[in-house]
């Protein structure tokens, strides 16, 4: 399994001031670093892709940053979903001239965005026809496009891995994959083990986040069966910590968190790999 951490432990936003820390990700034992994109997000790709080799790990990237609402695959109005596609598209490029092995998120609509409705088959075959050519265009780039099942408090288009591997496989493209995040199916979920043995070989990648966005460990995330569930499956891919740092500028209160979930980003990376390790790995 390969443990990384996203930029948001440390940092609010992205820019080539903060090289060092892909450094400091490896020395912390990071093998990859996930970095938020955005509008307003302005940054030297190459630079990153050449920190990055230098510094001996990988890169993921997502669409954490400024992210205009109406750019949305989901969206009924054929212009949206239009101006969404060309979006991805410019992010994925960035990324790909960062050498990033993957972006990802809830791509096939937008966070924040919920309809009180289930979405019909029709809004799933416009999104996955948006998917396809998002994933060709992640393949070109070098990388896989990987869809995040989020809560119902910011989707209600994707919720589960179950819809998740069904509107990939709608999609129909291999460069497909699928992320679960332990913060957004605790919600969603009562039996974490029989999820991801639905997604199976597509399953890409964990968010491994406790059910407050604090260290992992004592909360209510099912660790053990997790641990086994992915042992079955032979899983060996990308486990990340992710949480908002709750120190100088308090990202976490502006992201809705209140609980401090992240005072020492360091400190939550050790612990949390170390628990993880011993969960996961020892299952």
């Amino acid at each position: 399994m390969k443990y990384g951490a996203h930029i948001f432990l440390w940092i609010s936003r992205w820019g080539d001031e903060h090289l060092p820390l892909l450094d400091h990700a490896r020395e912390l034992g990071l093998s990859w670093l996930e970095i938020a994109v955005g509008d307003e997000v302005v940054f030297s790709p190459r630079g990153v892709r050449a920190r990055a080799i230098a510094a001996g790990i990988e890169i993921v990237m997502s669409p954490g940053g400024v992210w205009p609402a109406a750019y949305d695959l989901s969206s009924p109005e054929p212009g949206e979903r239009r101006a969404a596609l060309a979006w991805h598209q410019q992010q994925i490029a960035r990324a790909g001239d960062a050498g990033a092995v993957a972006y990802t998120g809830a791509i096939y609509g937008h966070p924040g965005t919920v309809a009180r409705r289930v979405p019909t088959r029709d809004e799933y075959g416009y999104i996955a026809d948006g998917l396809h050519a998002l994933a060709a265009a992640a393949a070109t780039a070098g990388m896989r496009l990987v869809v995040e099942p989020m809560s119902h408090f910011r989707t209600n288009i994707v919720t589960t891995p179950r819809q998740a591997l069904e509107l990939i496989t709608l999609a129909d493209h291999d460069n497909l994959g699928v992320l679960i995040d332990t913060y957004h199916m605790v919600t969603e979920l009562r039996d974490f083990a029989a999820a991801i043995t639905t997604i199976g070989a597509r399953l890409w990648g964990i968010h491994a986040c406790e059910s407050d966005r604090g260290v992992p460990g004592g909360g209510l995330i099912p660790w053990p069966a997790i641990g086994t569930a992915l042992h079955a499956g032979h899983f060996a891919g990308y486990i990340g910590l992710e949480s908002y740092h709750s120190g100088a500028d308090n990202l976490a209160v502006a992201r809705g968190l209140f609980n401090d979930p992240c005072p020492d980003g360091d400190r939550f990376v050790r612990q949390g790999v170390q628990f993880l390790r011993g969960m996961l790995e020892g299952a």
